[in-house]
């Protein structure tokens, strides 16, 4: 058996309210519209993966996602001038990663980091 991908559900009570942060915001098409469901997705390739964590690091809580991007400072900037809630700042972690948390719509914590 081989798992072919994995999925994160993040419940929203109005979906459509997605489109700017995880469309606009993280540049992510929109592969999969049911309404009820949205589903975003990028053309890059992906390996499954599934985290299991008692905090995110550096005494941080648990994100809900985390988000590697080419270009973590180009995404801080966006999101500092789109308003959004940053929650851990811009920062050079020991472990080798340049990352920062915000919240998207729904509350969520989400991870923006690159390699």
């Amino acid at each position: 058996m081989t798992v072919r991908r994995i999925v994160a559900n993040l419940y929203a009570s109005d979906p459509n309210a997605a489109r700017a942060f995880y469309g606009d915001l993280l540049g992510l098409d929109v592969v999969m519209d049911h309404g009820w469901m949205l589903t975003f997705a990028t053309d890059g390739a992906m390996s499954p993966q599934l985290s299991v964590a008692s905090e995110g690091g550096s005494g941080t809580p648990v994100p809900a996602l985390s988000i590697e991007v080419d270009d973590v400072d180009a995404v801080y900037r966006r999101a500092k001038a789109a308003g959004c809630e940053i929650i851990y700042e811009l920062v050079d972690e020991p472990w080798g990663v340049r990352r920062f948390y915000m919240r998207d719509p729904f509350g969520n914590v989400i991870n923006i980091l690159s390699h």
